[in-house]
């Protein structure tokens, strides 16, 4: 079976099939055909994110989320035209169909920009991680162990496997540990700057300490975190939304243990017993361009969600990006001792 085909689904698979074949497959991408293979639409990563945010159940059919109206193009095209009408539409995968509409291959770019990645990494790392303690007493929340390394070395390594190699670390709390242990980054492959702050900056404010400004779209996360996000497909989504900043979120359900009353004016409506409510909540990770520097004032306390309120009120583009991979705020106690056998379990899964 040719590459492309294991990425051909049907109208009548949900949007669970599809998002597992999408992550099995290298080319982050699924063609919907019908039975006799006619093409009648695309899904990407995008696609699938922003059918979440719709709300579209895990158990719909594709075709709620697939783009409708794909572009594609008939046989006998060579390689060259192929890749530079990709390029004038930016697009990364290309259906190739007969004269019937029938998809016979599907051509795709070489994402060069995964090996040459210059993209920076800010890892937020100078909380002093209270709710913690007593583990955090000697040790900065992010070089409690996890398995047999640091929190902090497995967030490097989830950037380096999409080819993410520069770090500015923006450290305070028991920084010489960090600083000790990771140096300027050589021993993990990785380049690592440090910014020091002296007070307490905020997500945001601490990017007022940059000396040099990056000057492509950035990433900014709490060190805190583990998740197995494609930053790939993060960065992707912040350009094709032409954003000047995104923000990852997390969807968080709770029940309510009451009956929750609705009402028309003083008539009951109705009663719905312990709903479950769903809302998503930030979830520490965010794109940004070197334009919001313009925005954050200089050594001031200033968090990210200011950043983007002010963002918003100025009217610039911004976007969230739902991540539907494992995710975990290691902030307590139990979040780590979860996160211990969260680890065990994805290392033997990965075995």
């Amino acid at each position: 079976m040719k590459q492309w085909q294991k990425i051909i689904v049907t109208p009548d698979q949900t949007l669970l099939e599809t998002m597992k074949i999408i992550d099995n497959s290298s080319l982050q991408f699924a063609v919907v055909v019908d039975e006799e293979r006619h093409l009648l639409g695309t899904v990407t990563d995008g696609d699938v994110r922003r059918g979440i945010l719709r709300g579209e159940g895990l158990e719909v059919p594709i075709t709620s989320i697939m783009n409708a109206n794909p572009i594609s193009v008939q046989t006998g095209q060579r390689p060259y035209r192929l890749k530079q009408f990709m390029k004038s539409k930016k697009l990364k995968q290309l259906p190739i169909v007969n004269k019937h509409n029938q998809v016979v291959d599907i051509f795709f770019t070489d994402n060069l920009e995964t090996s040459t990645n210059k993209n920076t990494v800010i890892l937020m790392l100078g909380g002093l991680g209270t709710r913690l303690r007593p583990l955090t007493n000697d040790i900065p929340k992010p070089m409690l162990k996890i398995g047999n390394k640091p929190i902090l070395e497995t967030i490097i390594e989830g950037f380096k496997q999409f080819g993410y190699t520069h770090f500015i670390f923006s450290v305070n709390y028991k920084k010489e540990i960090i600083q000790e242990y990771f140096q300027n980054g050589e021993a993990f492959d990785v380049t690592i700057d440090y910014i020091e702050e002296e007070k307490r900056m905020g997500t945001a404010g601490a990017l007022s300490l940059l000396e040099q400004r990056p000057t492509a779209p950035f990433f900014v996360m709490n060190g805190d975190l583990l998740t197995q996000i494609n930053f790939d497909q993060l960065m992707e989504f912040h350009r094709e939304h032409q954003s000047m900043a995104t923000m990852c979120v997390r969807e968080y359900e709770y029940q309510v243990p009451y009956g929750v009353i609705e009402t028309d004016g003083v008539h009951l409506a109705g009663i719905k017993e312990k709903p479950i409510q769903r809302s998503f909540v930030n979830a520490g990770i965010y794109v940004l361009n070197p334009e919001v520097f313009d925005y954050i004032p200089q050594n001031e306390f200033y968090d990210m969600p200011t950043l983007f309120e002010q963002l918003i009120a100025a009217d610039q583009k911004v976007s969230v990006f739902p991540i539907r991979e494992y995710w975990l705020d290691i902030g307590r106690i139990d979040d780590f001792h979860r996160a211990k056998n969260d680890f065990k379990e994805l290392t033997n899964n990965e075995a």
